[in-house]
C-alpha cells in the first residue's frame, strides 16, 4: 500500500525527552559607535523540535526506525504535538469554530464556545487550524474570556499564515502541527545489550 502524508506519530512507546523552540525571523542592526539598534521584524515563524525516545528493544526499535525511513528524509511529513500538552488549562469548553473569514496575523476570532467565560483559554494553551496536512500549531499567549455570544479573541503564536474558513472547526485537545524531518539523514544506534537509541530533530512543514 503506498505511503501517504502526513503519517501519524508512533505512540506504542512514548517520548523520553522532546525540545521544542520557537523561532522568529527577526533581524538587528546596532551602531558601533552609540549601540543604538533597530529591529526588522520579518513574517517567519515556525516550530522545531528535538525528540529523543526511550531505549527499547529491536521490536519496537523497528517500528520507528521504519515510521522515520518512510519520511523519506525531508519528502515527508508527521503530525506531531507537545505530549505533555495535550489537555488544555482553560475550559475551552463549547464547539469553537472561526468566526470570519480571511482572518490572518496573530489574533483569532472564535464562536460557538460557552458563553461568558473567564479563562476559557489560558496562555500557554495550545489549538489546532486545520487539519492532516494544513494542520497548524498554535500556542496561545495570553489568558482570554468568552462574551456573553460565545466569541473569543485569542493572541497566538505563530501567526496565522493562511486564512481559514469561516466555521471550520478549531481543535482544543491533542492539538497536532505538520512537521518535517529536518535532515536528509537518520541514524540510530545499538548497544551490545540490544537497546536501541533514537533521536531525530525536525520542523514545521510551511508550504
Amino acid at each position: 500500500m503506498a505511503i501517504s502524508y502526513p503519517l501519524t506519530l508512533p505512540s506504542h512507546t512514548g517520548m523520553m525527552n522532546v525540545t521544542f523552540r520557537a523561532v522568529n525571523q527577526t533581524a538587528i542592526t546596532m551602531s558601533p559607535f552609540t549601540y543604538k539598534q533597530q529591529i526588522h521584524n520579518h513574517s517567519g515563524e515556525r516550530w522545531e523540535a528535538e525528540v529523543q525516545l526511550p531505549p527499547m528493544r529491536r521490536t519496537d526499535a523497528d517500528q520507528w526506525i521504519a515510521f522515520l525511513l518512510s519520511l523519506k528524509g525531508r519528502a515527508g511529513t508527521f503530525l506531531m504535538g507537545d505530549p505533555r500538552g495535550a489537555t488544555a488549562r482553560g475550559t475551552l469548553g463549547g464547539t469553537p469554530l472561526i468566526k470570519g473569514a480571511d482572518q490572518t496575523g496573530s489574533t483569532v476570532t472564535l464562536d460557538g464556545c460557552t458563553a461568558s467565560v473567564a479563562g476559557w483559554v489560558k496562555a500557554g494553551d495550545y489549538i489546532q487550524l486545520g487539519a492532516a496536512s494544513t494542520a497548524t500549531l498554535h500556542k496561545v499567549l495570553q489568558d482570554a474570556n468568552t462574551n456573553q455570544s460565545g466569541e473569543i479573541s485569542i493572541e497566538i503564536w505563530p501567526s496565522i499564515r493562511s486564512a481559514p474558513a469561516d466555521n471550520s472547526t478549531v481543535v482544543t485537545a491533542s492539538t497536532v502541527g505538520n512537521w518535517r524531518l529536518n535532515s536528509g539523514e537518520q541514524d540510530w544506534s545499538v548497544d551490545g545489550a540490544a537497546i536501541y537509541g533514537i533521536t531525530f530533530a525536525c520542523v514545521e512543514s510551511i508550504t
